[in-house]
């Protein structure tokens, strides 16, 4: 192992920092934005609509752009996009604005979110064993971060749009200096007469849609709780503000303790075990959460929701990128079925809260975990481990970023 793939490792984790800390900054501030615009629950919907439109738009097109320039080109004009796209977010005066710029932050985190999979599936084959879940570990610190954050802005009083500044102007150098350190895509695979294949309109092998099933349904999972967890505990559990911008992070702990154990418990149980196990624990604590009577209760059924769903988008996403030679076009399929949970999940959550109550539209979430734990007991065994890159030194050499 060369030093210059642990320092591509280390640039794959905290691009995923990164992106963490800018998604959370939307997600935990969300509140915020509703209570300034005086918009009802349902249009906190639309908004999330509008990002996810953004979002799944994008996505659609990564599997042309990932094989004309690869995961570290468009993390290199993606990530500062969406730093430049919060921004927008913090000044939007009206409803219809905000959708907009909601759209423009969907549309170039989506590209990230591909990008650093993509990236990060690169590293992980090159290293030859698990390492997925702990870069999305990653996401976990950038988000707890954000969340906490979020939390000591509202009480020292800082204004939605000097805190969302401040992240996005450290968010931008950070992702210029980060795209230094990041792998080129594998090279595609020639065919007999040595030509190689048009990447972008290969057929994906079955196994990464039903991969995209599994993330489609951990997603949803994952943005019910990220876009209503506050609500629900102000709406419903009539817990303060502050308060409520603890739940999030507190989510997150859960993940990131389950993501850095993630990859050796897949060494250990198997990706398929592992992931029906995750399903049926997720399903099982957010029953504790909807039947949560206080605050307190409910905010540690948030911990052990994150510590449950954690590892199951990680290892969908991986197998996704060991299905074939390059990873980037089948992690951006199972990220665009992904991102399509994320669109929907915010959707029927608004639409259902506002016909019936916040509390029994949740109860979608209990569905998605038993889907996931059934999901993976269809995957076959073969395609549940990981398929290193095999080849020469000179190209290996070739293929990582110099050291400093």
């Amino acid at each position: 192992m060369t030093r210059a793939l642990r320092k591509a490792r280390h640039g794959a984790v905290l691009t995923f920092v990164l992106a963490g800390l800018m998604c959370g900054t939307f997600t935990v501030r969300l509140p915020a934005l509703a209570d300034r615009l005086r918009l009802p629950e349902s249009s906190v919907g639309l908004t999330l609509l509008s990002w996810g439109i953004g979002a799944l738009l994008t996505m659609q097109l990564m599997r042309v752009v990932l094989a004309r320039i690869g995961s570290r080109g468009v993390l290199r004009a993606a990530a500062p996009l969406c730093a430049a796209s919060l921004v927008l977010v913090a000044f939007a005066p009206s409803l219809p604005v905000l959708a907009v710029a909601a759209a423009l932050f969907g549309m170039a985190f989506g590209a990230v979110d591909v990008g650093m999979n993509a990236q990060g599936s690169a590293v992980e084959r090159a290293y030859g064993r698990p390492i997925m879940s702990g870069m999305h570990a990653g996401w976990c610190v950038g988000a707890i971060s954000a969340g906490l954050l979020g939390t000591a802005a509202i009480s020292l009083g800082l204004s939605l749009t000097v805190h969302i500044l401040v992240v996005a102007l450290v968010s931008v150098p950070a992702a210029l200096a980060l795209s230094r350190l990041h792998l080129p895509d594998p090279a595609p695979e020639a065919d007999e007469a040595g030509r190689a294949p048009a990447r972008a309109r290969r057929r994906l092998p079955g196994v990464v849609y039903l991969l995209g099933a599994v993330t489609f349904a951990a997603f949803m999972v994952e943005g019910v709780v990220a876009d209503w967890n506050g609500l629900y505990l102000i709406g419903t559990l009539h817990a303060s503000e502050a308060v409520a911008a603890l739940g999030y992070p507190v989510f997150e702990a859960g993940m990131l303790l389950a993501r850095l154990a993630g990859d050796r418990l897949r060494g250990r149980y198997g990706a398929r075990g592992l992931i029906t196990f995750s399903g049926a624990a997720t399903a099982l604590a957010f029953l504790v959460v909807i039947a949560a009577p206080v605050t307190v209760a409910a905010v540690a059924g948030l911990f052990f929701i994150g510590l449950s769903v954690a590892t199951i988008s990680p290892m969908a996403l991986s197998l996704a990128g060991t299905a074939t030679r390059e990873p980037g076009p089948a992690i951006a399929q199972a990220s665009a079925m992904g991102y399509a949970g994320l669109l929907l999940g915010p959707v029927v959550i608004g639409f259902l809260s506002t016909a019936a109550s916040l509390r029994l539209a949740m109860g979608v979430a209990v569905v998605l975990g038993v889907v996931i734990a059934v999901a993976a007991r269809l995957l076959p065994a073969s395609r549940t481990e990981i398929i290193p890159l095999r080849a020469s030194t000179e190209d290996e050499e070739r293929s990582l970023p110099q050291a400093a």
